[in-house]
Formats: C-alpha cells, sequence, structure tokens
C-alpha cells in the first residue's frame, strides 16, 4: 500500500515530511546548539495520546471504544512486565543500596559480587534505553567534563576512580535565563541560552582503595607507602558516607551540560583564572606594601613593643588575605550546594521505580501509535520505513514535537504478545481491537499460573531463597 494511504490511516492529513537525518550524539553541546538532534523520547503524555488516537475519524469501522479499551489494557499489561523487572532489579540491589534499613542475612563470596554487579548495570541500562534516554559512552566524557561552568565555577573530576560509571541523558534543549546584566551596572536584565539535560543519569561506584594503590604504582611509578598517602588524601575530600561497597544511582533535572560534575562525589572546585588573578594582585599589594612599610619602621624603630605591633601588623595583611581566600572558596561550595539540590530528582532505589515507570510510558506511547497505523491499513514489513515516517509526521503535525519514532523496538514488543503476526509474505496481520483486547485478557489470566519456579529462575531467586532460610 502506499505511504499516503497509511497515513490517512493514522491522521487523516499528509503532513509536511520531517527531515529524518540523525546527528551523531557524540557531543550533545553540538547538538543542541545545531537543533538537528532527534531524539526518541516521546515528549507526550500517554493520556493525551491515547484520547487522540482514538477519536472516530481515526477508526472508520467505529471501533474507536474497542480501540481504547484494548490500548488500556495493553498499557497495564505493559506496566505489569516492568514492575515484575522492578521487583528482581530492586532484590539484585539491596547488597550495594546505600540507603537499605534491611537486615543482610547473608554475606556474598567476591565473585558473587562481581556477578551481581555486572547484572545490575546491564539490567539499568536497559531501562534507560527503554526509557528513550542517550547513553554518553566513556570516550566522550571529556565532552560534557571539561566545559566552562554555568554557575561560574572550575569542577574537576577523575573519573579514574571509578570502578562503574554510566552516563545517560534525555531532552538535549536549551532554555533561557534572565540574568543581570553588567553592561547596564546591574540595573537590568539580559536573556541568556543555557544548553541543558532535561533528565541526567549517572550511576557510579568507587574502585577499592588498594585498586587505586595498585593503578596509582603502576601509572606514576610510585611506591607503596607514597602510593596509600595519594589515595589517602584524595578519599578524604569525599564524604564519610561514600564508600566502594556502594553502587550509587542518581537522576537530575534541568542541569546545565557545563555543569555535570556537580552531580559526583569527588568533584573538586578550583579558583577560576580570574580569582587567582585578583587574589594574586591584592594579596601582593597589600604583602607588598606591608612589608614595605614594615622595614621602613623596623629602620627607625628601636623600642621592642613598637616593633612586636609593627610585626602584628604584617601579619594581620597575611591572615586578611588567607581568609578573603578561605571565604571565596566557601562561597564556592555553597554555590555548588544550593544548585545541586534544586537539580536533584531522585537516589538509588526512587530512581529504579522511576525509570522503569517511565519506560513503561516510552514503551506503551510507542505501540499505541503503530497499532493504530498497522490496523487501519495492510501493510508489508518491507513498508515498515512508510510508516515510520507517517508516524513522525503525524507527532509533528498533531503536538509539534520532532521526534526519531522507534518502529522496529515497537513492532517486535507487539509481535512477542502476539497482537501483530509476520505472515510468510511479510504481510503484518494486526488483531482488530475486540480481538486484541480478549488476546491481552487472556494473557492477565495465565501470567500467574506461569510465573517461573523460584528454585530455578535465577540468581536474584536465589539472594531471596537465602534469606528465608
Amino acid at each position: 500500500m502506499a505511504a499516503a494511504g497509511r497515513s490517512n490511516a493514522i491522521d487523516g492529513v499528509g503532513a509536511a515530511v520531517v527531515p529524518a537525518e540523525k546527528v551523531a550524539a557524540a557531543d550533545p553541546h553540538a547538538q543542541a546548539a545545531s537543533n538537528l538532534g532527534r531524539e526518541k523520547f516521546l515528549p507526550v503524555t500517554r493520556h493525551a495520546l491515547l484520547d487522540r488516537l482514538t477519536v472516530p475519524s481515526l477508526w472508520p469501522k467505529s471501533d474507536q471504544v474497542k480501540a481504547r479499551r484494548f490500548m488500556r489494557y495493553l498499557d497495564y499489561w505493559r506496566r505489569h512486565g516492568y514492575a515484575a523487572k522492578l521487583l528482581d532489579l530492586e532484590q539484585l540491589y539491596e547488597p550495594f543500596s546505600p540507603d537499605t534499613d534491611l537486615l543482610q542475612t547473608r554475606r556474598f563470596t567476591a565473585a558473587e559480587r562481581r556477578a551481581m554487579q555486572q547484572r545490575l548495570v546491564a539490567q539499568v541500562a536497559e531501562l534507560l534505553i527503554q526509557g528513550n534516554f542517550t547513553r554518553i559512552a566513556p570516550e566522550d566524557f571529556h565532552i560534557i567534563l571539561t566545559q566552562d561552568s554555568h554557575y561560574g565555577l572550575d569542577l574537576q573530576v577523575d573519573t579514574d576512580a571509578f570502578e562503574e560509571l554510566l552516563i545517560f541523558y534525555r531532552g538535549a534543549t536549551t532554555i533561557t535565563e534572565r540574568h543581570r546584566d553588567i553592561r547596564k551596572a546591574y540595573m537590568g536584565w539580559r536573556e541568556v541560552k543555557v544548553p541543558v539535560f532535561q533528565r541526567l543519569f549517572i550511576l557510579f561506584k568507587l574502585k577499592p582503595s588498594e585498586t587505586c594503590v595498585e593503578e596509582l604504582m603502576q601509572r606514576q611509578k610510585l611506591d607503596r607507602k607514597k602510593a596509600e598517602a595519594v589515595v589517602r588524601r584524595q578519599r578524604k575530600m569525599l564524604p564519610d558516607t561514600v564508600r566502594s561497597d556502594y553502587v550509587y544511582i542518581k537522576l537530575f533535572k534541568n542541569m546545565p551540560r557545563s555543569d555535570v560534575e556537580m552531580a559526583f562525589p569527588n568533584t573538586r572546585v578550583r579558583f577560576r583564572l580570574f580569582d587567582k588573578i585578583k587574589f594574586g594582585v591584592t594579596a601582593g599589594s597589600g604583602l607588598g606594601a606591608g612589608v614595605v612599610s614594615t622595614a621602613g619602621k623596623l629602620a627607625l624603630l628601636s623600642n621592642p613593643y613598637t616593633l612586636m605591633i609593627t610585626l602584628a601588623g604584617l601579619g594581620g595583611i597575611a591572615v586578611r588575605q588567607a581568609s578573603n581566600f578561605i571565604a571565596q572558596r566557601n562561597r564556592y561550595m555553597v554555590v555548588l550546594a544550593r544548585n545541586l539540590y534544586f537539580h536533584s530528582m531522585a537516589d538509588n532505589r526512587g530512581v529504579m521505580t522511576l525509570l522503569a515507570d517511565r519506560a513503561s510510558d516510552e514503551d506503551i506511547k510507542e505501540e499505541m501509535l503503530l497499532y493504530t497505523a498497522l490496523a487501519n491499513a495492510q501493510v508489508n514489513i518491507r513498508e515498515l520505513d512508510d510508516v515510520d515516517r507517517t508516524i513522525e509526521e503525524y507527532l509533528a503535525k498533531t503536538f509539534g514535537v520532532d521526534v526519531d519514532f522507534d518502529v522496529t523496538d515497537a513492532l517486535s514488543r507487539l509481535k512477542q504478545e502476539g497482537v501483530v503476526v509476520e505472515l510468510p509474505d511479510g504481510t503484518l496481520q494486526t488483531m482488530p481491537p475486540h480481538e486484541a483486547a480478549l488476546h491481552i485478557d487472556k494473557l492477565w489470566d495465565s501470567c500467574l499460573d506461569n510465573l517461573p519456579d523460584i528454585t530455578t529462575s535465577g540468581e536474584g531467586e536465589e539472594i531471596e531463597r537465602h534469606a528465608a532460610g
């Protein structure tokens, strides 16, 4: 069937085709600047999408009520699947959680912890991908960790300190803020464009101290004693609650892309070049004048009391400069803490719950769109790219959003549930809404009957069995 026919099947109007070129996400800063990057994230609520996909004009056989029922059934079914995944993930995370208040009834060997850690990281990454987050590859960390700070801070992070490090983002965009305008003597305002990640996810686990010592000895050719001293000094910068046994998971909102360093526990705040010059000028001039004045007085004075007062004045100048240095550093830390507080969205187990909810949202939205397109037109698998473009046109026309619709992923899930079947000739046979709703109903009926045996379903249940015993 022609592409125009499928367009009519979903929106009734031949909308202008949205450019389909994709920009590599290796540099998300450049991506936002050009506004050409297209993400898979659908920035529309599933409720709004359900209302628009079940209007009578999209269902010529008056099946809109049946279609709405099926989509709601599918929504609940999809959420059940993610709830089951979340239960397994939370159980797997328990030995690594820094927030747990539960009794640890079993100790795991080093090999068991390594295997569980690998499964944990892999399953969290899978949730993020299903939630249409984009991963920043390790080789590209320098792109987001070396930019000038939006808040006027010079932040430094040593990524070599982490045994595990995942960074994902969703919604690379630009927001507008109002700042005082220095050109108007701070009496007026100016608008500033700030590149942000609408959602920023970070998972990290520190390397054990012994591992850091050995790596430092090899990398810098230090003896063990010196390497241990360096590692101790670095670890003193961390909060007391941060330990290498834990896996930390963080989610932030509207994070300026040049301030991602704020999210790490080993962030170091350094003085900017402007502050270094200012301190150098003021400290140098102050101490210089004090030394000259003191030297002159020492040449003229022989009274020991007057001598002590003169030297005390010189010491006071030095103390004042040191106090200014410390006060400026404290102001930096206050700025860091205040802005991090307002960007923080969830931590650890709460992040996993939120990710499972968002992933199920993205799945059902994709499936509703694809089902509507397939249920009202005969489509062959070779025409899937046309369906993809049609759905993207519909989203652009209806909601004004430019997204990269993931038609392959949505189709694989509908086929897995049995709602869509691919015939030998490539034709995609789709259940009508009433039959599809009954099919999901049967899946619900058999769900509990087909639960896996707790003694044979994997390491997650192994943990539970030992805890119960």
